[in-house]
């Protein structure tokens, strides 16, 4: 039925009556279930002044609504604000109270708040206008989302005019947020990562005992903290959330009164616990340790592959140069060693944790060595002439000889043998001076048996003439080449799955093609070979970089467990034996030893018998848990086998180069 034109005449009238006449106020409200929002402002703003005005949450009787960290469940509101005639800062946070919910705790507000907005008038604005879209949560056992706009529209004049209940409000909430920690009743002691799961910030003593807030829900639980009396104050271990390394985090510190925040506090690794019986040695012994470690490294297959193309270089030399590249290859080595050692430093230092041959666990770098060995590996073969240049290089002068000792220290950090981890651990505990000392005792014993024989008349008598022959060796020292580029493909895989191993050999097949181009005699196809070069390059260092890194921890049978701190520890709580297998891809060590010892039947069906929880610690990708595991040794290289009788306290550390009677050993009663 068609309505009469006069009734529809008189519905809009009465509707635009209603909207009219409707005060100004209804739109400064929200409300949704259990919450009532309105503004508390002033009635008029002073020019040039700094208000602040608040979002009033008015909450019903046991439901709450979230701090600015929401705790392990929830979240905290959300304000989108559009101004006119003004500029504002961030929202403020009164500091909350811990809601426990079950197991789980929260951080927020039980009962009614107010969040803080600082409101500055802009200069010759005769009026301001605010208009904000709101989002909460307020939860009692249920949770309910509520959504909301409101608007605020006021005069500016000489002076800020409120109502007396509305500033007495403000003025309460604002007392409540968190102040600069110059005003602090606390100063800050310290911050320690005590372990993989724990985090503990020590305060000076105070009249108060003090409450405290983490910030970082990513970092820190919101649960409360453990609290204990120390010699310098109170400390307070809080729960991980996770192992992430971050160099600063924060916190709001409350008396119950006021609060203040504390900003950027340095995040400290904790010392070693306990402190492993060589870090007290003495230095000399230490020094001793890593020289003959670094000579061991020579026997590692790590190292050959380089050696190979400085054994190539010195068999080509006359003899007048054979001691200045000997010196040159020297510095090089002892350049690097120091660089890695400085970087490990200044790391260690700025509380991160990281360790030995962390640079192959990264992408680009284990790329670019696939690379540059492909390349030699295809001159030694005569595929094309790299060596009147790069090689050339690399094993003629002195240049070169220097280049070949970086590179043989970057492929030697896989490889820790005998005596260096004992040398290494204790250089992350030591002083710097020290430390650095202990760096280049491993450089000066890597270098020393290519200096000795380059100084012995005798042994450089014994070396063959050149002639033809040299061709078939250098064919042959490619070899040794290839198996290392195939070794770098697989940790590649492991770095970033399966897409690595498949960029990687795109690269090489590319290089393979601009080399057979470049090979015309044609200028515009040399120019193609190197336009394809550069491209492929640029594809796959990008296609690396931007690949997200593989999350797999391939076992080698399904008897290991991953690396898990709780899981070790509640083994031994219940006097079950521990073997922890720390290990990477790109440790070759760490490789021969799984397949000669760890992985065998007979080892496996000797742990299987013994009822051993074995768990094997993957340190191919950075992983925080695992480096603070292994300062617990004061170790940070791998190989380290750690085995945990049952009943025991601490940890037996077993050789790096393992043997099946080392093994069954830990097994025969005395």
């Amino acid at each position: 039925m068609k309505l009469p034109t006069y009734t529809v005449a008189l519905f809009w009238f009465i509707s635009l009556f209603l909207i009219w006449t409707t005060p100004v106020s209804a739109e400064e409200t929200t409300s949704g279930d259990h919450v009532k929002v309105r503004w508390l402002a002033p009635d008029t703003f002073a020019s040039g002044s700094t208000e602040h005005i608040g979002f009033y949450f008015e909450v019903d009787p046991k439901w709450h609504v979230y701090w600015r960290n929401a705790g392990d469940s929830g979240a905290a509101p959300r304000f989108d604000i559009q101004a006119t005639g003004a500029t504002v800062d961030p929202v403020k946070w009164p500091f909350p109270t811990r809601l426990p919910v079950a197991h789980l705790t929260n951080l927020g507000y039980e009962g009614n708040v107010a969040y803080l907005l600082p409101i500055t008038p802009e200069a010759g604005a005769e009026s301001l206008s605010l208009t904000v879209d709101l989002e909460w949560l307020v939860c009692k056992i249920d949770c309910i989302p509520g959504f909301g706009q409101m608007t605020l529209t006021r005069p500016i004049g000489k002076t800020a005019n409120w109502k007396s209940g509305d500033l007495a409000l403000r003025d309460n909430f604002l007392n409540r947020v968190p102040q600069a920690s110059s005003s602090n009743l606390w100063s800050v002691q310290s911050l320690t990562s005590t372990s993989a799961t724990e985090i503990t910030l020590t305060l000076s003593d105070a009249t108060k005992q003090a409450t405290i807030f983490p910030l970082d829900a990513d970092l820190i639980a919101a649960a409360e903290p453990k609290v204990k009396q120390v010699s310098n104050g109170m400390s307070y271990t809080f729960e991980r959330v996770s192992a992430n390394q971050v160099a600063t985090t924060d916190f709001v510190v409350t008396d119950g009164e006021k609060a203040w925040r504390l900003s950027n506090v340095p995040i400290q690794a904790a010392a070693a616990q306990p402190i492993p019986v060589e870090a007290t040695q003495p230095l000399w012994l230490l020094l001793l340790a890593a020289f003959v470690g670094g000579m061991i490294l020579n026997l590692m297959p790590c190292v050959f592959p380089v050696l190979s193309i400085k054994m190539m270089g010195l068999v080509q030399s006359p003899a007048s140069k054979r001691l200045s590249e000997a010196f040159a290859y020297t510095a090089g080595v002892l350049v690097t060693f120091g660089a890695l050692g400085g970087l490990l430093l200044l790391l260690r230092a700025s509380g991160s944790a990281i360790g030995w041959g962390f640079q192959l666990q990264s992408a680009p770098v284990i790329l670019a060595l696939i690379t540059l060995f492909w390349l030699m590996a295809l001159s030694f073969s005569g595929v094309f002439e790299f060596g009147h240049r790069l090689m050339t290089a690399a094993g003629n002068h002195r240049g070169g000889a220097f280049i070949t000792g970086v590179l043989a220290v970057f492929v030697a950090t896989p490889c820790t043998g005998p005596f260096m981890g004992v040398a290494l651990g204790a250089a992350a505990t030591l002083p710097p001076t020290s430390a650095m000392a202990i760096f280049l005792g491993l450089g000066a014993g890597l270098a020393a048996p290519f200096v000795l024989l380059c100084l012995s008349p005798a042994l450089l008598r014994r070396l063959p003439k050149p002639g033809a022959w040299m061709v078939t060796l250098q064919q042959f020292l490619a070899f040794p080449l290839y198996l290392t580029v195939i070794w770098l493909l697989w940790v590649l895989g492991r770095l970033v799955g399966d897409n690595g191993w498949l960029i990687a050999s795109l690269l090489m097949v590319s290089l393979v093609f601009a080399i057979w181009l470049g090979r015309s005699a044609s200028k515009a196809r040399r120019w193609m070979a190197a336009g394809i070069a550069v491209i492929a390059l640029a594809a796959a260092f990008t296609s690396v970089i931007t690949t997200p890194a593989s999350s797999q921890k391939t076992l080698s049978t399904s008897s290991w467990q991953s690396f898990d701190a709780a899981k070790i520890a509640e083994a031994r709580a219940n006097n079950q034996a521990v073997f922890v297998d720390y290990t990477a891809a790109w440790c070759i060590t760490c490789q021969v030893n799984k397949k000669l010892v760890l992985d065998t039947d007979p080892i496996q069906a000797l742990f299987k018998e013994n009822k051993v929880l074995l768990v094997r610690a993957d340190w191919t990708h950075h992983d925080a848990a695992i480096t603070e595991s292994l300062a617990q040794f004061g170790r940070n290289s791998v190989p380290v086998y750690a085995w945990y009788a049952p009943g025991t306290k601490q940890a037996e550390l077993l050789p790096q180069l393992l043997q099946a009677g080392m093994i069954r050993d830990l097994f025969n009663t005395p």
